[in-house]
C-alpha cells in the first residue's frame, strides 16, 4: 500500500516520482487483500481505475497541467451517480442501474485527475448509519470488525 496525505501523493504524481498506474495497482491490491473480510466495496472499478491512471500518466508525459487530485484513488459512496457505472444506494432494487449522466461531485473529481477504484457499501438509500441495512451485507470496520464501521463509532 502508498501511503501519505491526498496532497503529498498527487505531488509524487505530478513530479513524476510516481505513476498514477502503480497507485492505482496498490489500491486495487489492497481493495483485493481486505474487502473480502471487510465488504467494504459494492463495486470495484479496476478497468476504468488503470484507465484513468493511464490518462493521468500520458497527461504528465506530455507535460500537461495535471489536476489537484491527480493519479490519487477516490472511492465514492454507491447512491453518488457515475456514469456508466453500477450504481445502486444499496438496494437491489437498483443491482443493474448504470446511471447515463454524473453526480456533480463525480465530475469534479474526474476534471481533477482523482481515480475511481469503486462504490463503497451503505445502508439501503443512506437510511442509517451502519450499513447493517444494505440490501448487500453489512461491512466491517477495518480496525475492530466487531464495532460498526460508521455512524459515530
Amino acid at each position: 500500500m502508498i501511503e501519505g496525505s491526498v496532497v503529498a501523493l498527487a505531488e509524487r504524481v505530478a513530479r513524476g516520482e510516481i505513476t498514477a498506474v502503480a497507485v492505482a495497482e496498490a489500491a486495487l491490491a489492497h481493495i483485493d487483500a481486505t474487502d473480502p473480510k471487510l465488504h467494504a466495496f459494492l463495486t470495484v472499478t479496476g478497468d476504468l481505475a488503470l484507465e484513468q491512471a493511464r490518462a493521468v500518466d500520458a497527461k504528465r508525459a506530455r507535460g500537461e497541467a495535471l489536476g489537484p487530485l491527480a493519479g490519487v484513488p477516490i472511492a465514492l459512496k454507491d447512491a453518488i451517480c457515475t456514469r456508466g457505472v453500477r450504481t445502486t444506494a444499496g438496494s437491489k432494487i437498483l443491482g443493474a442501474y448504470l446511471p447515463p449522466y454524473d453526480a456533480t461531485v463525480t465530475a469534479k473529481l474526474r476534471a481533477a485527475d482523482a481515480v475511481l477504484v469503486g462504490k463503497t457499501n451503505l445502508d439501503e438509500f443512506a437510511m442509517g448509519s451502519s450499513t447493517e441495512n444494505s440490501a448487500f451485507g453489512p461491512s466491517f470496520n477495518p480496525w475492530d470488525v466487531a464495532r460498526s464501521p460508521g455512524g459515530s463509532s
